[in-house]
């Protein structure tokens, strides 16, 4: 009988010490314990708050049989958006630098909104970026592309050390929230914004 064997579970014919199977590490993961990096925007990434590791959906494929319709893996995987909020400046100086950015993409005066944005404001670095390379080099970081940025999340442990890193490719901001100035409001409540970025894609990298 089972209960005869306290501290072993057998496995059909394999037998596995029970203590083999337990994590040796016990602490939780802590919401706080983050920063975020981004090279578009130095002036967000020093007053970020908060930032997601976006979900990941993988498809389907329904086979149809004569009873029941069965489901199958797909090769294919969905990427949710990134979120990052952050605590606006009192001289707008981050906010301004992402509006500028969006401004640039979607050009709605001229095209010289975009040519001027790539040549003399854009902060994308010269160096290659960290990615996969199956994905082939869709975008690389030259002045052609200026409008693109590389992104990392740094997840940090309870003593501070970053643990992992979280490396997007290819991001730049689709959506940014609006600023509430309120003369009623009767506590002092900074005001923050939370932009949405889209990407390419992200790897998720245990630092040793």
């Amino acid at each position: 009988m089972l209960n005869s064997i306290p501290f072993f579970v057998i496995n059909r014919s394999m037998t596995i010490k029970v203590i083999d199977r337990q994590p040796d590490k016990l602490d939780y993961a802590s919401p706080t314990q983050f920063k975020f990096g981004i090279h578009q925007l130095p002036k967000v990434e020093f007053f970020s708050t908060a930032a997601t590791i976006p979900a990941i959906a993988l498809s389907d494929v329904l086979m149809p049989t004569p009873f029941k319709t069965i489901p199958m893996m797909g090769d294919q995987l969905t990427y949710d958006n990134l979120a990052v909020s952050f605590i606006v400046d009192e001289y707008l100086e981050n906010y301004l630098s992402i509006h500028e950015w969006m401004t640039a993409i979607g050009f709605p005066k001229n095209r010289t909104q975009f040519s001027d944005f790539k040549t003399n404001t854009s902060n994308t670095p010269s160096n290659p970026p960290r990615y996969s390379k199956d994905i082939g080099d869709v975008q690389k970081p030259t002045s052609s592309n200026a409008l693109f940025s590389d992104a990392t999340l740094t997840i940090l442990s309870n003593k501070n050390n970053p643990i992992v890193n979280v490396f997007f490719k290819d991001l730049y901001p689709v959506a940014m929230t609006g600023l509430s100035y309120n003369q009623g409001a009767t506590d002092v409540e900074y005001l923050t914004a939370e932009i949405t970025f889209a990407y390419q894609l992200y790897e998720i990298e245990a630092i040793s």
